[in-house]
């Protein structure tokens, strides 16, 4: 049975292999995966939430090149090395776009930038204030290859770490609702009768209650916030997940193998998990790929409508929410940047869950 199991293993594989979109929507997956990890490293502001704002250069093009002081902060920063990789430098620095600066004697000389043509504001500062004396190594040209957004972020950073939401409340939510989905439709499928009758009223009351609105409910009681979001849509998706295992389990009890396991004496619990689970596991695969989806444009919809990840927060669906105006401004790829990114992952994911149905099926 193990060797029979293992060939069946290797000749799904096959199969997915020789689908070049499958292949190629897996790598972008994982390539998304390790950007959503190592945001902060990829990122030109490695700042937390790559929040660092400069007003002056709200809104430029992608491409735009400007001279950035930066004010070293007198406070010591003890963040250890992991924690700035993971969670974001808390930035005490000040940063400042100039337009035009001179270093003469002891003083350093600068004007801010100002957009619109306007004359920015001439300042000076001791050359002390700088560590080894030195104000040279502190001004450098910054490029912002995406633009900035309204509040002058750099728009490239912003996509990057908004990429975490976007990935992890996928594996949040899939992790839910196979959780309570495999429990409540193995529970229904295997003993039937009045347990089937009582879970199925409950996931047809569960299915009748739109998706979103579900969601802004439990959000609403769970509170605004990161986790909430991610619990909400996990919650929210365990119907299809019981449906799919409950009609699998159904056609599978009736099974030789299942009678055999009865007659051995092995208990129910057994009987679920170690012989019926394993040979149904392939719809519920192809399910998980298409709730991944499913949970992503969620998540967009609500940071979209603000129940989702609160400001500072980067998130692509809020992102979007900020920038939407634009499209008519004569700037739209201020939100046409993100709209992309959760385009391509959602497509990749559907592409993935595709690719994995055609060769997890033995019968094709």
């Amino acid at each position: 049975m193990s060797h029979k199991s293992n060939s069946l293993k290797q000749l799904a594989l096959q199969k997915f292999k020789k689908n070049f979109w499958g292949v190629f929507s897996f790598y972008f997956i994982v390539l998304v995966g390790l950007v959503s990890v190592f945001a902060y490293a990829f990122a030109p502001d490695s700042s937390q939430y790559a929040n660092q704002m400069h007003l002056a250069i709200h809104s430029k093009r992608p491409g735009f090149k400007v001279a950035m002081l930066t004010i070293p902060s007198q406070l010591e920063n003890n963040q250890s090395a992991f924690d700035k990789l993971f969670f974001g430098k808390k930035n005490a620095d000040t940063e400042i776009p100039v337009s035009q600066y001179t270093i003469q004697d002891d003083l350093l000389s600068y004007k801010e930038y100002a957009s619109d043509g306007l004359e920015g504001v001439e300042k000076t500062m001791p050359i002390s204030e700088f560590p080894n004396h030195s104000a040279a190594s502190y001004i450098k040209e910054k490029t912002f290859l995406f633009g900035t957004d309204k509040y002058g972020r750099d728009l490239l950073s912003r996509v990057l770490v908004g990429a975490r939401i976007s990935f992890f409340i996928g594996f949040v939510a899939v992790f839910i609702s196979l959780i309570i989905g495999i429990f409540m439709g193995s529970v229904a499928g295997y003993f039937g009768g009045k347990v089937d009758a009582v879970i199925m009223w409950l996931i047809n009351v569960t299915w009748s209650i739109p998706t979103l609105l579900l969601v802004i409910a439990i959000t609403l009681a769970l509170g605004k916030g990161f986790w909430q979001v991610f619990i909400a849509v996990g919650l929210t998706m365990w119907v299809e997940v019981a449906r799919v295992v409950r009609g699998q389990i159904i056609s599978a009890k009736e099974m030789q193998y299942v009678t055999a396991a009865r007659a051995l004496g092995y208990n129910n619990f057994r009987i679920i998990t170690k012989h019926i689970l394993p040979n149904i596991m392939a719809p519920v695969i192809v399910i998980s790929a298409a709730n991944f989806a499913a949970a992503i444009l969620i998540e967009s919809g609500l940071s979209f409508l603000g129940i989702g990840a609160q400001p500072p927060m980067a998130s692509w669906g809020a992102m979007i929410k900020d920038h939407y105006n634009y499209i008519i401004l004569g700037k739209p790829y201020l939100a046409i940047i993100p709209g992309l990114c959760i385009m391509s992952l959602v497509m990749a994911f559907m592409l993935i869950g595709n690719a994995l149905r055609d060769a997890l099926d033995v019968k094709g």
